[in-house]
Parts: C-alpha cells; structure tokens; sequence
C-alpha cells in the first residue's frame, strides 16, 4: 500500500449519469411515485420534482440564463431544489447565498456572481430586491404566496426538461468560502466535480438505491447541504426530509415520525445538542443505519456515546468548497475514531512541508495537506491571487496540518492558520479542544491563539458547560495538566452559555478570538 493514494475505484454498480440533472430525469423515470422530498407537511414525488424543475427551467431558458448564473437566496425548501435543478437544466451555473447574511455581506458577493437572475422566497423577497438593485440582477424571481407556485408545473406530467441538457464539463455550482481578504470566494464548480463526489462518497458511504430516507438540516448554501439535500438524494432515487432550520427536539421527531434511515448530520456540534436534548432518551433510533459528520471534529468521548445510546456510529468526513466530501471512514471495514479514514477512489493526498510546500513528508510526521482528485475545482471566481496561492500543478494546497498512520488513515490536527506559536513551540488547539471535551462536565470546548507579551501567543480556553454541570477554571487546568505538557496549558479560561457558531454550525473561533 502507498501512503496517500487510494486502494479502490468507484463501486461499479452506480449510476452513470453525466450531471445530476441526467440523474434526476433517470431516477423519476425508474420510481416516479417514489418521495423525492419531504419538508414540513409538503411532500413532492420524483415525477412531480422532474416536471417542476422542467417547467421552471423553461421559464428561466427564456430569460437567456444559459451560460450565465442563477442566484439562490433561499432557506431550506422544496423550491430551493426545485430552483437549483431548474437553473443547472437551463445551463445556467447556480450561486446558492447565505439568506442570514445583512445586505452589506451579500451585495458584494452578488455582484461578483454577476447573475441574470435571482431567486427568493417570501422571506427574503425584500432583502433579495434591495441587494439585486445594487448588484444590477434585473430579474428577481419569488417562490410563494401570490408569486411564484411549483403546483402548475408539478402536476403536468407533460413537462419535459429543455435542450440540450448541460455537459460534464458545463458550469454548475458557486459555492462562497472564506477568504485572505475578508471577503468570501467563490468555488467555481462544473458538473463533473459533482458526479465525481457522489460516486467517491457512496463508494463509501452506500445509500441504499430507492430505499433511504435522508434527514438534512445543514443550509443548501453551505456545500454539505447542498450536495447531501440535492445531489445525493437525486443521484441514488433517497427521499430527503429537508428541515427548514437545526432544532434539536423537531430533528428527534423526524427520526420516528418519518422512518429516517440516514443521518445527514453535519459539524459535531450538532450531536452535541442532540444529546442534550430532554428529548433524546425517548426517541426511537432503530432504523437509523448511519450518521454522518462534517465541518469540524468530533471528539472521542462524544463519538463513544453516539454510537453507545443510538446504536447508530457517526462516520467522520472531511471535505470543503473546493471539493466536496473527500475522505471518509468506511461504512464496510476499520473504522478509527479520530481519523477521518483512507484514500476516497481516485483521490491523491500528501503530507507537505509547511514552509515550501513541496517536500512530501514521511508517514507519521505533521505537515500541510494537499489533495487531488475529479471533485476538486480548478480556481476560485475572480481571484487569481489566491489562485495562486491555493491551486499549484495540479494540487490543492487545503490549508489543513494533518498526518498519516500506518494503515494509511488521515488525521487531521489543525488548521495550519489556527496554530498558536507558544514560546517557539507549535501548539495545536484542536488537542486542547479534545482534552476539554472529555471532561464530564464539558459540552463544548473551543482553544484559540491570543497575544502574549512574554511568549508571543498563548492558549485562550473557552468552555460551555452541560446543563446543571459545575466546573471551575482551576478543576479544569488541573484536568488539562493530567494530558498536556505545560507550553500547551490554556493560561485563560472563558465561560459561555453555549459557544457561538458560524452559519454552517462550526464553532466560530474567530469571534472567540475577537477578530469579528
């Protein structure tokens, strides 16, 4: 075995299809009754979803959007699909935008998407309108009440999708991550970088064809959303229960109410709520089969306690913008809490220098990751500076330190921007953080880098405590001097009700840094 190169190819008996909109046309022709989504009490059958994306794509083919962008300022939604399919089929790229966002974030990504059309929903037609008018969108579209309804189209079975259909090498997605600037990038997307992810993830991780039932609460800006609401669940004929916000006791009931069999999950955080739910002791777990986890680490303590009061393992993945889900812990075979597994097929990966960049360290050793694979994109939009920087001969630098063991499963220690610089020595805060969440009285620990006069940086502890739970800043040094030599002891301690989070979930480190 080669450290750092794929020991398997994609499963043989997947679907072809070229883009998703050739899997959606497949799949509502072989289970056209089958629940495409379900969200809230509305549900839409594969043969209503085809013909919804069919007529509203025509209607965006006659605005000229081929070649073009369509924009997405939706929140978790039958129509936000519908809209994505619908822009993808009429061979526009589709640039789904934070719908949380003030109009001072969105105008500028707006405008740097330069779209012909954008598309709300009755909750964001008044934000969507003011940032169209400053980025010069002249079309706003308005799913809802007295606007815009998928039912004329859903129900004509006459509907037939435009032509030509997009190719593999067509635009297909936008999706911003952030940037050296402040301001978010866009990962410039084609279709092949999608079907390429969803035939590595159910390699493995397998949906069941035409039988799982998906829960999705992460938002269809975010990439995980988006390709586990529309691209997954198309590709493999699942029905998606698509949650309109992340509310622990509703996700609970979803598990029983609707039969769900497959967890889409997300950051750890999640779980972490989830468990802390009054709630959770009485919900019915039994046709769980799999959990997935993305966006940050999940501790060991928590990934234990999962699996021990569900019955159900969480599966670590590792992925981002610039390439979707890229490695993951098998569903079939070992599986190593902490990592985040081997080689998906037909993924590349080193450990580099982090200084150069270009020396290949030895298996064990800590360094910078870059990968390469068919899901990854080839540049930002706009942004040949950091191009530059990121995309070099044909690698992606990800700006993640991690390291290999000897079976070839990845390990990922930090983000090489998040270290702190103690004394000289490098610091890894997500050690600390795993230290602190296997204390029993610790729901959330998050370690951040702050100035120190005498040694440059120092460790910043910021710590949420479970219901009822007490913990002072000195019970929980003293824990931390049981597992942590002392250049790595937090010298600050910073209590919170619950850690702030960024709009995908993650614990946002900036703002406990006080960047933001």
């Amino acid at each position: 075995m080669m450290i750092g190169r794929p020991t398997r190819d994609y499963d043989p008996g997947l679907p072809g299809a070229l883009t998703v909109v050739h899997a959606l046309a497949d799949t509502a022709q072989r289970v056209p009754d089958r629940d495409a989504i379900i969200c809230g009490d509305r549900r839409l059958t594969y043969r209503q979803y085809l013909s919804a994306v069919a007529g509203y794509a025509h209607t965006l083919s006659e605005r000229g959007v081929a070649g073009g962008r369509v924009a997405l300022l939706m929140p978790n939604c039958i129509e936000v699909a519908v809209a994505a399919l619908a822009g993808m089929a009429a061979r526009a790229q589709i640039a789904p935008l934070n719908a949380n966002f003030p109009a001072k974030a969105l105008a500028p990504l707006l405008a740097d998407v330069d779209a012909t059309v954008l598309v709300c929903t009755a909750e964001t037609e008044e934000l969507g309108r003011a940032v169209a008018a400053e980025a010069g969108v002249h079309h706003v579209d308005v799913f809802g009440p007295d606007a815009l309804s998928l039912e004329p189209w859903q129900n004509d079975a006459s509907l037939t999708l435009p032509e030509p259909l997009p190719g593999a090498e067509d635009p297909s997605l936008i999706f911003f991550t952030g940037g050296t600037t402040g301001i978010p990038k866009g990962a410039d997307h084609i279709h092949a970088n999608e079907m390429a992810y969803a035939r590595a993830a159910n390699t493995a991780w397998p949906l069941r064809r035409d039988e799982d039932i998906l829960l999705m609460v992460a938002p269809n800006f975010h990439i995980w959303g988006f390709c586990y609401a529309v691209v997954s669940p198309v590709f493999l004929g699942a029905t998606v229960d698509y949650l309109p916000a992340y509310q622990p006791d509703v996700i609970l009931g979803h598990f029983e109410e609707n039969k769900v069999t497959v967890f889409a999950g997300g950051p750890a955080a999640l779980y972490v709520g989830l468990l802390a739910s009054e709630r959770f002791a009485d919900t019915d777990f039994s046709n769980l089969r799999l959990c997935l986890a993305g966006g940050s680490p999940c501790p060991e303590a928590l990934l234990e306690r999962w699996e021990r009061e569900t019955g159900c393992p969480i599966m670590e993945g590792w992925g981002m913008s610039e390439g979707s889900p890229i490695n993951c812990n098998p569903l079939d075979g070992p599986r190593k809490p902490g990592t985040v597994g081997p080689m998906l097929p037909r993924t590349e990966i080193d450990i580099v220098d982090l200084e150069t960049g270009t020396k290949i360290l030895p298996q064990g050793e800590r360094g910078e990751i870059r990968v390469r694979g068919p899901q990854f994109i080839k540049g930002y939009r706009n942004r040949p500076q950091e191009n530059a920087e990121s995309f070099r001969d044909g690698w992606f630098y990800t700006g993640d330190i991690g390291r290999f063991d000897e079976d070839g499963y990845l390990s990922l220690v930090d983000r090489k921007k998040e270290m702190v610089l103690v004394g000289g020595y490098n610091v890894y805060p997500r050690e600390i953080d795993e230290v602190l969440q296997r204390h029993p009285a610790v729901m959330e620990a998050a370690a951040v880098g702050i100035p120190d006069e005498f040694r440059g940086e120092t460790v910043k502890a910021c710590i949420a405590l479970n219901p009822g739970a007490e913990a002072s800043e000195e019970d929980l040094l003293a824990y931390c001097r049981e597992h942590l030599v002392k250049y790595k002891l937090p010298t600050v301690f910073e209590f919170h009700d619950v850690l702030p989070k960024t709009g995908p979930g993650k614990i946002d480190k900036l703002k406990l840094k006080g960047l933001r």
